[in-house]
């Protein structure tokens, strides 16, 4: 190499390290060959480590990079293809990539040459100038005078919102050119050229003079005068790019020239009579200040004679006279002043708002100013009218405050008021169903003894009383709990046609009595079970029907049930009771369901009642949405319907507690008898001596813990108000301190919500209310007795043993086999003898993945679910393996569920087994 190559070569060199910006050479490969220190640097790499490396893997996005590599060996170049580069410490750089091929002297491609031009400034430069045009943009959008940019052939590029009102609508940005559908005329009225106007003027590069007015006539007609203002725009290069301009819209104040003009000119009245006609005052001033003309509400506001103001100077006028000289100033300065305020000085001081234009003679010279007063006196009263109104609406929020604060007062008082009369009746319940309870009880118990006629007969009255005395009592706490609002609702299955036989049932022996004819009519398309409050229900029905049979001597009774409406989730029912009866008076028939109310003033006396029974149906009725109405006539009858709606379910009707029968084989049953007052206790003796079953009498809650620690009960009669430790403590006691799940029946003279509330909340699994139906507490006493589960878990009691959790409930099992042993032995028997049979071929299903098979098994297994009193949760389970396994679907769950439905069933086989066992040995 000659010395003249190797100099150029050098010199090529420093060229290249010189550059500011990266310079590589890249192989056919794509490895980096030779690079620039400005590479190392955006790179973050040594060039030892870039020489031979891979060039597409130093950007964010390699196969882009490669792209734009790969269409420079194609078309020989490629310019600015934007990439993002990435520093090692993680650093982003926006570049434009610049490549060509480089060849050998055979023309031979030998690589690329690549310059990498960082963007990254640039980019922060053109954010802060992006920046800049925004706020531009922002103070242009809020000027209140119409601006507008243009090019160089007069096409809109920028416009504000005061441009737009001033166009008419809002103008095609590069579409719509500055002047739109406008005509240009001069201030003589002649027409203007659209290429010889000052905006026209200004696009061919021309500034114009301030002040050139002009008017736009728009296409509805309307006209403006304006004070345009355009300027051109120019690039750095002064090459001539459009315009920008100003439009000021003075046409209010022109206005009020061209009418002073005409004034001056022609001094016609008809000119004067305008000037004139305004009720603001209007003066026009000398440059010296002095007033030269002014209209007749000048001299009104001022309260001096035309005479006497001409030639005065008009800042003497004014409270603040400097300040109205400023604004005078203001008007020469700017040509225009809108809007200043100022109190001229008069008999009241008028608030005036001054607007004022400088005047010209024909040749352009300034005469003075025109000035129109504006008077706001009426506004500004209206402003200080609406301040004191809303001073007097804060006064008035504040005294409804007060009134809010007495109304919540009062309705606290309410609130007490209600809550002590519950605790009145709740108190006079029991004070009176206390001994009650001992009156109906021994006169039933000696009524079962040998007694003469007359004997009889007295105690058969004081039965009746007695019992009538508990009616009235019954039908005064349900109206108590319908005003406090305490009555409730229950939403569970049961059978309507059921529940409405067993009813009427009731009534049929006394309309056998009274020889009355029963008529039942039920419509046999409503749903067989559905979803509502059955006692509720019986409540109602018992007290329509029983109303009919007291006030029907002949004829019938019809009792109707039909359906309404029905849809997807509900049933509309109207129930309907038809009598014969003594019907009632059209002037009673507003009042028949208020309290304390009856047909005649005779009714009570002729037969009975308290006037209660029908409010506490109307109450019960609207308060689950439905209706009730009546029709009646004098001696021919009445007809009381109610419409409820009910909920549609598929799930099976609650099963009612049946009234047993006294069973001979139940004996040695252990009660322990909780109660403090004497009569009592000697009564609940004797009625549990009558059943044959063994009894203990505590006479408080503490005395019956201990009898308890030395000695197994089967079952406890807890009454709830003692002394030293009442029946809720006591039971408390028993199921907390001495985890014992002994059947508790609470014995309550208080029939209302609140105490019956605490009997479950403290675990009493059932209560009777005072006076004691015997009937009704052996029933009770049985059915609780009767349920292995719950005799399990006193034992578990007791002996302080097995306090585990059971997977069978034989509650269901009894009741279906009226605790027959023989046949609950058979039942349980079976259920040993298929269930492992069906577990194994469950399991085996799965295992086999031989689906029909596991569906069938466990498809046998469920109904046994309810028989044995296994959760429904279970039943369930076993539903969900049954879906999956005709489905398909959710596989991967099956066998998790398998495995618990196998350990549920076999734990209910050794629970079976020992209840099979503990039958066997007690029969």
């Amino acid at each position: 190499m000659d010395t003249i190559t190797i100099k150029e070569t050098q010199y090529a060199r420093r060229l290249i390290e010189a550059s500011l910006d990266p310079l590589i050479t890249i192989s056919t490969d794509g490895k980096i060959t030779h690079m620039n220190e400005a590479l190392a640097d955006i790179t973050g790499m040594a060039r030892e480590q870039l020489r031979g490396s891979d060039f597409f893997n130093y950007f964010t996005e390699p196969l882009k990079a490669h792209a734009a590599y790969d269409e420079v060996l194609a078309k020989g170049a490629l310019a600015d293809s934007p990439l993002t580069l990435r520093h090692k410490n993680g650093r982003l750089s926006n570049i434009l990539f610049n490549g060509a091929v480089y060849k050998d002297d055979f023309g031979i491609v030998q690589g690329v040459m690549v310059v990498v031009k960082d963007m990254t400034e640039k980019n922060k430069v053109n954010e802060k100038i992006k920046e800049s045009e925004n706020r531009y943009r922002s103070l242009i959008e809020n000027l209140p005078v119409a601006v507008y940019t243009c090019d160089k052939n007069g096409y809109i590029q920028l416009y504000n919102k005061a441009a737009a009102e001033l166009w008419g609508r809002e103008p095609e940005i590069g579409k719509d050119l500055w002047c739109g559908s406008w005509k240009l005329f001069s201030l003589d009225g002649l027409a203007v050229e659209l290429d010889n106007c000052p905006m026209s003027r200004s696009l061919k590069g021309e500034y114009s003079e301030a002040g050139e007015e002009i008017i736009i006539e728009r296409p509805d007609g309307g006209r403006s005068y304006i004070l345009p203002n355009p300027q051109p725009i120019f690039d750095t290069h002064g090459t001539l790019t459009g315009a920008i301009n100003t439009l000021i819209d003075i046409t209010e104040i022109r206005k009020a020239q061209q009418a002073l003009k005409v004034s001056e000119k022609t001094q016609s009245e008809y000119s004067r009579s305008l000037i004139e006609a305004s009720h603001d005052p209007l003066f026009t001033i000398s440059t010296a200040g002095k007033i030269t003309d002014i209209n007749e509400a000048t001299v009104k506001v001022t309260g001096v004679s035309r005479a006497k103001l001409i030639g005065t100077d008009f800042f003497d006028y004014f409270t603040e006279p400097d300040r109205a000289r400023e604004g005078y100033q203001q008007v020469f300065a700017k040509g225009f002043v809108a809007d200043y305020p100022l109190t001229i000085r008069d008999h009241r001081l008028t608030d005036v708002l001054f607007n004022g234009s400088v005047y010209k003679d024909e040749q352009g010279n300034v005469l003075g100013v025109v000035v129109v007063a504006r008077d706001i006196t009426d506004q500004k009263r209206i402003a200080k009218e609406l301040t004191e109104a809303k001073v007097f609406a804060e006064l008035a929020a504040e005294l409804a405050e007060e009134a809010t604060r007495k109304a919540e007062s009062a309705t606290r008082t309410a609130k007490d008021a209600v809550k002590a009369k519950q605790q009145f009746l709740s108190n006079m319940s029991h004070e009176i169903r206390t001994p009650m309870n001992a009156i109906i009880g021994f006169t039933k118990v000696v009524l079962k003894t040998d007694l003469t006629a007359k004997q009889k007969e007295y105690l058969t009255a004081i039965k009746m009383s007695g019992d009538a005395l508990i009616v009235l009592i019954n039908d005064i706490l349900d109206l108590a709990k319908v005003d406090a609002g305490k009555m409730t609702f229950e939403q569970i299955p049961f059978k309507l046609a059921s529940s409405v036989s067993a009813m009427v049932h009731l009534f049929e022996t006394k309309m056998q009595e009274k020889n009355l004819q029963l008529v039942k009519e039920y419509d046999g398309i409503i749903p067989e079970v559905l979803v509502g409050d059955p006692v509720r229900l019986h409540q109602i029905i018992l007290n329509l029907v029983g109303n009919a049979v007291k006030f029907t001597t002949k004829g019938k009774i019809t009792v109707s049930v039909n359906l309404v409406d029905e849809d997807e989730e509900k049933v509309t029912i109207q129930f309907s009771v038809a009598d014969t009866g003594i019907g009632i008076k059209e002037d009673k028939m507003d009042t028949i369901f208020d309290n304390f109310q009856q047909a005649s003033s005779g009714t009570s006396r002729l037969y009975g009642g308290t006037g209660l029974g029908l409010a506490i149906v109307k109450q019960l009725v609207e308060q689950q949405g439905g209706s009730i109405n009546v029709q009646s006539k004098i001696d021919e009858g009445s007809v009381f319907s109610f419409v409820l709606s009910f909920e549609k379910t598929k799930a099976e009707a609650k099963l009612e507690i049946a009234i047993e029968e006294e069973d001979p084989e139940v004996k040695n049953i252990k009660v322990l008898v909780v109660e403090d007052i004497a009569l009592n206790q000697l009564l609940m003796k004797t009625l549990l001596d009558d059943f044959g079953f063994d009894r203990d009498i505590a006479s408080n809650g503490k005395i019956a813990i201990e009898k308890m620690q030395t000695k197994a009960y089967d079952i406890i009669l807890m009454d709830l108000q003692m002394p030293e430790m009442n029946g809720f403590e006591a039971t408390d006691y028993i199921r907390n301190i001495m985890h014992s799940n002994i059947p508790i029946i609470a014995l309550t003279a208080d029939v209302t919500t609140v105490d019956l509330e605490k009997c479950n909340a403290v675990g009493m699994n059932d209560y009777i209310a005072k006076p004691v139906d015997e009937r009704l507490l052996y029933s009770k006493i049985v059915s609780l007795i009767k349920k292995p589960l719950l005799v399990n878990a006193h034992n578990a009691g007791l002996n302080g043993q097995n306090k585990t959790s059971r997977f069978i409930d034989l509650n269901y099992l009894n009741r279906r086999t009226k605790s027959n042993p023989a046949l609950m032995m058979e039942m349980i028997s079976l259920y040993l003898e298929q269930t492992p049979p069906l577990v194994t071929a469950m399991k085996k299903g799965l295992l086999d993945k031989d689906w029909k098979s596991l569906y069938t098994a466990v498809h046998k297994m469920i109904p046994s679910f309810l028989i044995m009193g296994i959760s429904t949760d279970f039943e369930n389970m076993a539903k969900k393996v049954q879906e999956y396994a005709s489905t398909m679907k959710q596989m991967d769950e099956i066998a998790g569920l398998v495995l618990q439905l196998e350990n549920v069933c076999l734990q209910a086989c050794k629970e079976l087994e020992r209840e099979f066992d503990m039958i066997k040995n007690t029969n």
